[in-house]
Formats: structure tokens, sequence, C-alpha cells
């Protein structure tokens, strides 16, 4: 495998619609109803910006599974690069060094074209932390059981109202802009326990997630609660009985999720999880277009 293969492989690109749903509903809100006349390009920015530390988490991730061996033969989970020697320590480290650097540029610009205040600036040194420090560091967050809440918060809420604020220049507490942030968090956190049910015997006595902490039958119904309220949250009853079908598909996506997590384990838990990045990036754009 080339260099460029394994670096692309690492950056685990099947990743970035779940990055992308919050910032693609927060925009659309933005630049539709709730926030009239939204600048498109500080829209690009910010799915730029969103794109670069999902990549970023995702290389730093790879590395920090592999300094603490969780990323092993044991693994359920499909193995990446570094696993299979694609990658060096070195290399790697150049990589997410170059993403960090690349993140700091977007984020920039981001903030320059949208006219954002400069504080905003905080708010993405604080996505870089959490980006590079779930599993890596001296104490990464994602093992001591606290991902999930940082989940929540930076691609459910951080990602619907913060994309809003970048482009509409105003934050609304409204619930149609508080629910999609709820939900998509939500959703987002169904990920990563899905993850974390597949990865249990790998990650027991490595790692502290909330599957292990409650075992796997209480975790599958930790499942159905993010997944059902979730979608509630994202299903806006004033307009299901004019829009209703456009929210089909991913609410089949959703139910046929849950229907292979109840059945699966291990690794046959793996075709469940684009159903549901999918199904969760579907709900969040038909939301925004609905609202725009």
């Amino acid at each position: 495998m080339s260099t460029i293969k394994a670096l692309i492989n690492s950056m685990r690109l099947r990743t970035l619609p779940l990055s992308l749903a919050g910032i693609v509903c927060g925009g659309l809100l933005a630049m539709g109803g709730l926030g009239p006349n939204g600048n498109w390009w500080a829209f690009a920015l910010v799915l730029l910006t969103a794109c670069a530390l999902q990549i970023l988490s995702n290389l730093s991730n790879e590395m920090g599974d592999h300094l603490s061996g969780v990323d092993g033969e044991t693994r359920e989970g499909p193995n990446y690069s570094m696993a299979d020697g694609g990658l060096t320590e070195k290399q790697m480290w150049r990589a997410i060094n170059g993403m960090v650097v690349f993140c700091c540029l977007s984020g920039l610009a981001m903030v320059l074209v949208s006219g954002s205040p400069w504080w905003l600036l905080l708010l993405g040194a604080a996505a870089i932390w959490a980006a590079t420090h779930y599993t890596l560091g001296k104490s990464p967050y994602g093992y001591r059981g606290w991902g999930d809440l940082f989940v929540f918060i930076f691609f459910g809420i951080v990602s619907v109202m913060g994309s809003y604020f970048v482009v509409a220049h105003r934050i609304d507490f409204e619930w149609l802009l508080i629910l999609p942030a709820i939900g998509v968090g939500l959703l987002s956190v169904a990920v990563l326990n899905v993850n974390n049910i597949r990865d249990m015997e790998s990650d027991r006595g490595k790692r502290v997630t909330i599957p292990l902490k409650i075992g796997a039958r209480r975790a599958k119904w930790y499942q159905t609660f993010l997944i059902i309220v979730g979608a509630l949250c994202m299903l806006p009853l004033p307009v299901l009985p004019f829009f209703g079908f456009l929210f089909l598909l991913p609410v089949a996506g959703l139910v046929l999720h849950l229907m292979l997590v109840w059945q699966a384990e291990g690794r046959k838990l793996d075709p469940a999880l684009p159903i549901l990045v999918i199904s969760t990036f579907l709900l969040a754009f038909v939301y925004g277009l609905i609202f725009k």
C-alpha cells in the first residue's frame, strides 16, 4: 500500500457525512427562514473546517489507539494503516500536525470571511483539542468514558448552533434550532456507542466506555433510547402532514439500524454503522431544507 493510499485510508472519509450533518442543518436554517441573508462563502468554509476537524480526529484516534495497544489483533472493527504497516508513527505525526495547521488556517479564514467575532477562534481551539485528545495525549477523555458527552456537545450543540451563528451572525434560542442540535447530538452519540458495543472485547482492560460500564444488553437499550429520542427531535410535527414523505427514507434507515443492533454482535455490527451515519445526515439535511 502506498503512503498516500494509506493516509487516505486513515482519514476514514466515510465518516465525513456525520461531521457534516449538524453543519448542514444549522447552515441551511441560517440561509433560510430563521436567519435570512446568510453568507454562502462562510457556509462553505464552515463545511471545510468541519471536514478538516473530522479528519484530524480520525488520524489522532488511530495514533492514540496504536500507542495504547487498542488497535491490535483483537480489534473487532476494521484495521487501519498503522496496524497494517502502511504508515509509521513519524508519518502519522506529520499528518496530524499538518491537519492541525490546516484546521487553524481554515478556521481563521472562516472567521475573516464571515465577519464573526474573534472569540470564535477560542471555540475552534477547543474543537481542535477535542479532536486530538479523544484517544491521544497523557489523559485521553475517550479512555475515561467521556466520549459520549464530548460527541454530543461538538457534533450536536456546537455543530448546529455554531454553524447557524457563523452564517446568520446571530443565535436564536428557538425550538426549531435547539431541537435539531439535540437530535443530531444524540444520533452522533449513537454512532460512537455502537462502535463501542462492537469493540467491547478489544477495549476491555484498555479503556472505559459506556458499554463496558453497563454491559452489552443495557448498551443496546441505551442505543435504542438515543435513536428514538434523537429522531423525535428531528421530526417537526407541524410540517409532518405536508413533508412527512421526505423523512421516510432516513427514519426507515434508523429502524433498520436498530434491528441490526439487536440481532448482531461484534464484527457483525459493522453494517449498522454506515446506515446510521447516512440516515443521520439525511435527517439533518431534510430538516434544514424544510425550514430553509
